[in-house]
C-alpha cells in the first residue's frame, strides 16, 4: 500500500442498540444503573434525538519516540497572533482547533538511557528504568480506570514498534498492537456462536487461575520477610488490574459489535513504510471513535535505525535525529518530520469529516500529539513539544512557558483530565490543577 493517501469518504457505522439492563458492571456481580443513554435506544429514535444529545468525551495521545526539531514547530510569537512555522504551516487549515504549547517537560527523566523517557510521557514518573525505578499508571489508562467500562475496550493501545506509551497503575507495560488487521476484526468482525462460546470459555479459565494465583500469594505473605512481601504486593496489584480487565471483557462478550462499510485494511508489507503505517493506523483511529468501541487510545509513532520509505530520503532515521546541527541532516529529516505532519494533518481533516450529533468527532476528541524528547539529538527531554488538537478547550494560540524552568507537562495533563469530565486537580507531579490559559470551555 506504500504510502497511498486514505480516502476522504467517512464510512458509515450503524451501532445496535444495546440494552439498559447489565450495561454496566462493576466488581463481581454489582449492577450498576445508568440513565438512559443514546447507544440504548432503537435507531430512529436516536437520530430523532441527535441533535439535542451530549456525546462523549474522548481522548487520543500520539506520541513520536525520535521527537520533532523544534526550530521548525515552536512559533517566535506568543499568543494567537503566532507566524506559521513549517511544520505548523502543514496544519494551517487546522489552527483554529489546535494549541501549541512550548516550555513543558516531566522532571527529572534522566534514565537508564537516552530513549528512557518513551516509558514516562503518559505517566511522568522519574528516573526511568534506574534502580529502583517502577513505573506510575498512564494517563489513558487513568482514564480507562474511571470512564473504561462504557465501551467494549477500556483503550486502545496502539504502535507501530509493539512498545507502547500505556502502563497499569501497578507499572505494568501495556504492549501496543502493531496491526490494523486484528484490530479491524477485533471492532467489527463477530464471531460464531461457537467462537464467543469458546471467548467465554478462555476467560473464565483465565479466572479460574487468577484465583488460584491469589490464594497461593494470600498463603506467602505471612512467611515471607518485608521485601519479599513488597515484591508480592506489585504482583497482586498486577493480577487484580487483569481480574478488573476479565470481568469487563466478559459483559462484552455476548454484545454485538458495530458493522460498517469500511473496508478491511491489508496490513503494510513494507517494514520501513513508517508513514504508511502512520496513516493507516490514524484510520484506525478514527474508526474506533466513529463507532464509540472505545474513548480512549495511545498511538506510539516509533523511529527506525533504518532508512524509512520517504521520498527523498536516504539515510537511516535514528541517525538522522542525531543530528549534531549538521544542516544536511537537518535537512533530511524534515523531510520525515514533515510527513508526520502530513499524516496527522489528514487524521485531523478525518477527525473533522465525521459528524456526530451534529458536530464534528473531534470537537469531542481531545487530541495530545508530541514526543518525550525536546532535542533528540542530544537525548535532551526538556522542552518537548507539545501539541492539544480537539477537545473542549479555547485554541488558536501559542502558550509559552519558561524554557529553563519548565512547566511540569503532567499539569496539562490535569487539563485533560477535565475535557474527559473529570473532577481532579492533580497527575502524577503536577504542581497544580491545569494550564492557566487553557481552559475547559464552559468551566
Amino acid at each position: 500500500m506504500g504510502n497511498t493517501r486514505p480516502s476522504n469518504r467517512v464510512p458509515h457505522i450503524s451501532r445496535p442498540a444495546l440494552t439498559r439492563r447489565h450495561f454496566l458492571r462493576g466488581v463481581g456481580a454489582t449492577v450498576i444503573g445508568l440513565p438512559l443513554l443514546e447507544a440504548m435506544c432503537p435507531a430512529m429514535y436516536r437520530r430523532a434525538e441527535a441533535a439535542e444529545a451530549q456525546p462523549p468525551k474522548r481522548f487520543v495521545a500520539a506520541c513520536a519516540t525520535l521527537g520533532f526539531h523544534t526550530p521548525f514547530l515552536n512559533p517566535s510569537q506568543v499568543g494567537a497572533d503566532y507566524e506559521l512555522t513549517p511544520y505548523l504551516k502543514i496544519l494551517e487549515k487546522h489552527r483554529d482547533c489546535f494549541t501549541v504549547f512550548s516550555g513543558l517537560s516531566h522532571p527529572e527523566q534522566q534514565g537508564d538511557s537516552g530513549h528512557a523517557s518513551e516509558m514516562t510521557w503518559l505517566t511522568s514518573a522519574q528516573r526511568p528504568g534506574l534502580a529502583g525505578f517502577r513505573n506510575t499508571v498512564s494517563l489513558d489508562q487513568f482514564f480507562a480506570e474511571k470512564v473504561g467500562a462504557e465501551t467494549r475496550y477500556p483503550s486502545l493501545v496502539l504502535s507501530t514498534s509493539g512498545r507502547s506509551m500505556s502502563w497499569t497503575a501497578s507499572g505494568v507495560e501495556i504492549p501496543g498492537e502493531m496491526s490494523p488487521l486484528r484490530l479491524f476484526r477485533a471492532l467489527f468482525m463477530t464471531g460464531s456462536p461457537q467462537e464467543i462460546a469458546q471467548e467465554m470459555r478462555k476467560l473464565e479459565r483465565g479466572r479460574s487461575i487468577l484465583d488460584t494465583v491469589l490464594g497461593q500469594a494470600k498463603k506467602l505473605e505471612g512467611e515471607v520477610g518485608a521485601r519479599d512481601r513488597n515484591k508480592l504486593d506489585e504482583y497482586l496489584s498486577a493480577v487484580r488490574d487483569l481480574e478488573s480487565r476479565l470481568q469487563v471483557s466478559e459483559g462484552w462478550v455476548n454484545k454485538p459489535k458495530p458493522q460498517t462499510d469500511a473496508k478491511e485494511p491489508r496490513d503494510i508489507a513494507d517494514r520501513n513504510d513508517a508513514i504508511g503505517k502512520q496513516r493507516m493506523m490514524y484510520d484506525m483511529i478514527a474508526l474506533a471513535l466513529q463507532s464509540d468501541s472505545t474513548r480512549n487510545i495511545t498511538f506510539q509513532l516509533s523511529g527506525m535505525n533504518a532508512v524509512p520509505t520517504i521520498d527523498g530520503v536516504k539515510n537511516d532515521w535514528h541517525n538522522l535525529s542525531h543530528h549534531g546541527k549538521d544542516p544536511e541532516k537537518i535537512a533530511e529529516l524534515q523531510v520525515i518530520e514533515a510527513a508526520e505532519f502530513t499524516a496527522f494533518a489528514e487524521f485531523l481533516d478525518k477527525m473533522r469529516s465525521i459528524e456526530e450529533s451534529g458536530r464534528p468527532l473531534l470537537d469531542q476528541t481531545a487530541v495530545l500529539f508530541g514526543s518525550n524528547l525536546g532535542n533528540a539529538s542530544s537525548h535532551d527531554w526538556h522542552n518537548v513539544p507539545t501539541l492539544v488538537a480537539g477537545g473542549s478547550f479555547r485554541h488558536g494560540q501559542h502558550l509559552a512557558f519558561d524554557e529553563k524552568n519548565n512547566l511540569p507537562l503532567a499539569n496539562l495533563f490535569v487539563s485533560l483530565a477535565h475535557h474527559m469530565g473529570m473532577e481532579v486537580d492533580r497527575f502524577g507531579t503536577s504542581t497544580s490543577g491545569g494550564v492557566n490559559g487553557f481552559e475547559v470551555l464552559g468551566s
